[in-house]
Formats: structure tokens, C-alpha cells, sequence
């Protein structure tokens, strides 16, 4: 079972629109409406595709009990954790190019006891035998050292966590040690060794800066140029043919679902990642693919990929 922890769910709705008119009336040709937050939609991705998951979250109000029979409906086991404010709502705008216009609610802050009650709620599941711990999504104000309290957990019960994160909250959570995965996307990794990254050499040695540091391995997301894996002992790229997307949100999410989904090789862990990411992007929404949509032969992994190659060459 793999145990997922979002802090800051939304109850996402996308619009399809033609193209966006700022300023201007836009008419939507199709609507969605899906449970959202990254550690949520890495649960939907491994759920659709029959692997055991759970997640925590908290929820309250209207929108977080719609959020909870999304996720039922979706064969999502939660452990839900009710706080006094209320579940946010995020709004997608996607044309028909695949650009995606996002606007993302504040999340509700929450209060010491319901930070005391989601660490344990993660640390109940956790010791119900979880593969692994994925801490995923901002953090809402006030939540502190929240998911370096998680990384305490996943040390006590001997499960790696996976943190997907961004921003203070990454650069302080990674600042303890000890955690298995990070996954972050190139300007994520860029500002966290403040560097720019232009190379295939600049991320993998951004990477080991990382590694050097006290974390097991990076998953980095490239967008279209594909995703890198880099580990102590060594480095992977993997990516397909180019792609119209229909939507990018939660596309990353699915990557580190498809990572995450079986054990293997770093090289066919890294080629699962990709294929679960590239057919989420062909799919309205946050939606995420069923094993039908996901085309494992289509992507191509290079063992130490050349360092000298851009980013755009890939």
C-alpha cells in the first residue's frame, strides 16, 4: 500500500474553453470536476491503475464532502481529517492548444491540533504496512515543520517518503535528511541550489547536490523535454515522441504515481514514470489514465545521457 498526505486538498474544476479572452466572456465546451492536490491525484493515478493507496487529508465544508465522494467513486480509500475550515476550490482554464490557465484558492490555515491529528493519521496508516510515504502539495499557513515531522515518522516506521513539494517548505523539509525521493521539476531544482539549469550536466549535478546532501534520489520533471533520474549510482533520462497535451495539470503527479507503482530498475521505474505522465497529459482535467491509455513502448531511456545536451534537445 502506498500512503499519500496532502495538506492542502482542492475539489478542482477545469473548463475547456476555445481561447482564453482576458478581460472577455469565455464560454466553456466542457467541464470537470475532480478530487485535486498532489498527493490526491498521485492516490487516483495508483488506484485507477489496482494499486493499493490511501489517503490523508484534511477536509471541511460542502467542498470537502464533495471532495470525499469524488474520491469514493474513484475507488480512493481516505482517511479523511475533519478541520474547521473549509475545503478549497481550484479553478483550470485549458484551450484548445493545451494551455492551462490555473487559479489556485488559499488554503485554510490549520491549528495545532489539527496538525497533531494529520501527523497521526499518517503515522496510524503508515504503520499498517505502506511501501511508502508520498508528502505532496503546499503547505497552508502556519503549518511549520509539518512535513519535517512526517520525515520523523517515515524514520520510526522504517517507510521512505517521497516529497513533492516546492519552495521553503522543500528547501526545509530536505534540510532534515532521510528522505528516499524528492521530486521536483527543473526551476524547482534551479532555485533550490540557485542555479540555472540549461544542460543535461546542470540538473544531474544540481541532483547530486541534493544527494550529497542527505536525500536517497531525484526524479526531475522536464515538461516536454521528459524526466531524469538521478540516484548515487548514476543517471537516467526518459522521454517520447512530442505531444499535443489536452492538460498538464496533475501530469506530474501521475509521474511520481507511475515511479512509485512497482519496484524495478532505476531505468524501468524511470520509463513507467514517464509513460504514466505522458498519457496524463492527453486527458481533460486532472483526470488520470487507466492501464489502456499508458504506452510504455513509446518511451526511450538513455543510461547517462550526455551532459552537454540542452534541456531543449531532449
Amino acid at each position: 500500500m502506498i500512503l499519500t498526505f496532502t495538506p492542502s486538498p482542492s475539489l478542482d474544476r477545469a473548463y475547456d474553453v476555445a481561447e482564453l479572452a482576458v478581460g472577455e466572456v469565455n464560454r466553456a465546451s466542457g467541464t470537470h470536476v475532480h478530487a485535486g492536490g498532489k498527493g490526491i491525484n498521485v492516490s487516483r493515478a495508483l488506484a485507477r491503475n489496482g494499486v493499493a493507496t490511501v489517503a490523508v487529508l484534511p477536509t471541511g465544508g460542502p467542498d470537502g464532502e464533495q471532495l470525499l465522494v469524488a474520491l469514493e467513486r474513484q475507488g480512493v480509500s481516505s482517511r479523511p481529517v475533519p478541520v474547521a475550515g473549509d475545503t478549497r476550490s481550484n479553478v483550470t482554464l485549458v484551450d484548445q492548444d493545451g494551455v492551462t490557465t490555473k487559479i489556485n484558492a488559499p488554503s485554510p490555515e490549520l491549528s495545532t491540533d489539527e496538525i497533531r491529528a494529520l501527523v497521526e493519521a499518517v503515522d496510524a496508516e503508515a504503520a499498517r504496512g505502506a511501501r511508502w510515504i508520498v508528502a505532496a502539495g503546499s503547505l497552508p499557513d502556519g503549518s511549520g515543520d509539518l512535513f519535517s515531522r512526517l520525515v520523523e515518522v517515515s524514520r520510526r516506521r522504517g517507510v521512505p517518503l517521497a516529497l513533492d513539494t516546492s519552495g521553503a517548505p522543500l528547501r526545509d523539509t530536505l534540510a532534515t535528511g532521510g528522505i528516499a525521493l524528492v521530486k521536483p521539476n527543473d526551476d524547482e531544482l534551479a532555485e533550490l541550489v540557485g542555479a540555472d539549469l540549461h544542460t543535461v550536466g546542470d540538473v544531474r549535478d544540481a541532483a547530486r547536490e541534493l544527494i550529497a546532501a542527505g536525500t536517497g534520489a531525484v526524479l526531475v520533471s522536464l515538461g516536454a523535454h521528459g524526466a531524469m533520474l538521478v540516484t548515487p549510482d548514476g543517471s537516467w533520462w526518459a522521454g517520447g515522441t512530442a505531444l499535443v497535451p489536452l492538460s498538464t495539470v496533475g501530469a506530474g503527479d501521475t509521474t511520481l504515481a507511475g515511479y512509485l507503482s512497482t519496484d524495478g530498475s532505476p531505468s524501468d521505474r524511470l520509463r513507467r514514470a514517464v509513460a504514466w505522465g505522458r498519457a496524463a497529459v492527453l486527458l481533460p482535467g486532472s483526470d488520470v489514465p487507466d492501464p489502456t491509455r499508458i504506452d510504455i513502448a513509446d518511451v526511450r531511456v538513455v543510461d547517462d545521457p550526455d551532459p552537454r545536451l540542452t534541456l531543449k534537445e531532449l
